[in-house]
């Protein structure tokens, strides 16, 4: 570990933390890949319709965008689309690319850029849902379009930041598509490879609908792609990292899907299974567009959702403060303050996050916020103000244990107070410390006992409501997205090794969560019952 790793939270992990948090399935994907240095300091102190390559037909029924338009149960009543996984990817530069905008409205066209050994290659679009259990339906794809190898990428030397300024491929025009979350398929022809190109389609409006918000500027941050990403460079050194990062560039990772697959794609599944009214966004959208939050149901932030702008962060606030219910599906969220920049295909496609050097950062000469961590100096703002809980460490690996077995989002499940889930508290976790600015009412639901690299500490799940009536919970641990698609008996390594028991506890409690919160704001309902006293008995409480 690096010093910045060793001398306190926030700073490093490097090469050490993706090599421990990469997928226990033997991908080659950097998940769960955290925030801060460890537990060494304690942060809490102080194929079908397609046509022999031909473009298929779009589907005409497909939905039009804005609250009248798009039904969630209608569009995932639509026959899916097995085939969708990426299975022959191939050589590390088979086949690659990005699109140059990372949402756009339905009927809006956007930009690839892609660059393949093969002489010719194939998109098909997925949009990603439940679909029966297929997980998507194939949407739209192209004709064979002729392959050619991009130049290389370019390093910025002033902040190590990676671009493949590769000209336009081909255009993609989605009209007819159904707002939502895609991937991109390219194959190869002619020779193995195939890589995922993520795209949102988003709504324009959220008003009485819930929004899933893809936490694409964390995934930009994990992303290595030519050799830099936002925690270390080719040495493997946290002082090597890339201090700005941009979305000129394809996803790294085995299947090039950033971290959708793991930490979004089951949370998505399971909400358009129970047909919940969805609005789908960005992070980047929620920062620049003020009024996107409007009158939502509720807003969720998925598995791993580490990167926020200031505006992002102030949108999420106003609409918590108007009544919309927020609920955090993860761990070490809203822990890196970031600034949104442009790059040269256009707006909100450069992540500014110098963390430890913010001082070195030119926007920060210039008088923006500082981008290091929100609860450091300068401009502290811990994330607990508006989360309830606040990151603690990495890396765990424990069980899950119920504390409060009679709330309402354990109806169902059947759980007794002290049950416990192996793995389900990992590889990050949260906890509720009133050391920091914390909102009450505050209901602990789980309390789990961890020791992180030798120090003892807890995680807890967490739920508060606020005087606008809107239900804030924190499940404290990155692994519950994740834990929806456990099945097994845990024995396999899949999933970090969760098993069928934590499928079904995780299942159950987002089942109910969803539910009350997509009927409006929760705590008029259902408020919380303050009990950070019973469960911290000798910590001083305000």
């Amino acid at each position: 570990m690096d010093q910045e790793h060793i001398a306190g939270p926030g700073d490093g992990g490097g090469a050490d933390r993706r090599r421990f948090l990469a997928l226990a399935t033997g991908a080659a994907t950097a998940a769960g890949l955290g925030a801060a240095a460890g537990c060494a300091g304690g942060a809490g102190h102080g194929a079908a319709g397609t046509d022999g390559g031909k473009a298929a037909t779009p589907d005409a029924a497909a939905g039009k965008g804005g609250p009248a338009g798009f039904d969630v149960k209608a569009e995932n009543a639509k026959p899916g689309h097995a085939d969708w996984h990426v299975t022959k990817a191939g050589p590390a530069r088979a086949i690659e690319g990005f699109a140059d905008k990372v949402s756009v409205l339905p009927g809006e066209s956007f930009g690839l850029h892609v660059s393949t050994t093969a002489p010719r290659f194939t998109v098909s679009a997925y949009r990603m849902g439940w679909y029966g259990g297929a997980r998507a339906r194939l949407v739209w794809r192209s004709e064979a379009l002729p392959g050619v190898r991009q130049p290389e990428h370019t390093v910025d030397p002033a902040t190590r930041m990676v671009s493949a300024r590769w000209p336009r491929t081909t255009t993609v025009d989605t009209k007819n598509w159904p707002e939502g979350c895609y991937l991109l398929r390219l194959d190869a022809q002619g020779a193995e490879g195939q890589r995922f190109v993520p795209v949102t389609v988003r709504s324009a409006a959220s008003a009485g609908r819930t929004v899933v918000v893809n936490a694409v500027a964390t995934w930009q941050a994990y992303n290595r792609w030519g050799g830099y990403g936002s925690y270390d460079g080719p040495s493997g050194g946290y002082a090597s990292r890339s201090l700005a990062v941009t979305f000129d560039r394809p996803y790294e990772y085995d299947d090039g899907a950033g971290l959708f697959l793991v930490y979004e794609a089951p949370l998505l599944a399971l909400a358009e299974r129970l047909g919940i009214p969805l609005a789908y966004a960005t992070t980047t959208d929620v920062a620049r567009e003020k009024r996107l939050l409007e009158g939502a149901a509720a807003v969720l932030s998925l598995g791993h959702d580490e990167y926020w702008s200031p505006e992002q962060r102030a949108h999420f606030t106003a609409a918590r403060d108007a009544g919309t219910n927020i609920a955090i599906l993860g761990a070490n969220c809203c822990f890196r303050r970031i600034r949104l920049e442009p790059s040269g295909l256009g707006p909100d496609r450069t992540v500014v996050c110098y963390k430890s050097a913010y001082d070195q950062d030119p926007g920060f000469k210039r008088g923006q916020p500082a981008t290091v961590d929100f609860r450091s100096a300068p401009g502290a703002d811990p994330e607990s103000s508006l989360l309830g809980v606040i990151y603690d460490g990495y890396p765990v690996d424990a069980p899950y244990v119920v504390t409060q077995p009679g709330h309402w989002l354990f109806e169902g499940t059947g759980v007794k107070a002290g049950d416990r889930f192996a793995h389900l508290v990992g590889v990050e976790y949260d906890k509720v410390d009133t050391g920091f600015p914390t909102p009450r009412p505050i209901e602990i639901l789980a309390h789990s006992p961890v020791v992180c690299e030798g120090r003892p500490s807890h995680q807890d799940t967490a739920y508060y409501t606020t005087p606008s009536g809107a239900g804030v919970f924190a499940t404290g641990t990155m692994r519950w997205v994740e834990a929806l698609d456990a099945t097994g008996d845990g024995r396999s390594g899949a999933n970090h090794g969760l098993d069928a028991k934590a499928g079904a506890l995780t299942t159950r409690v987002t089942e109910n969560l969803l539910r009350a919160f997509a009927a409006g704001p929760a705590g008029r309902t259902h408020p919380a019952q303050d009990n950070v006293k019973a469960v911290y008995p000798n910590r001083a409480t305000p």
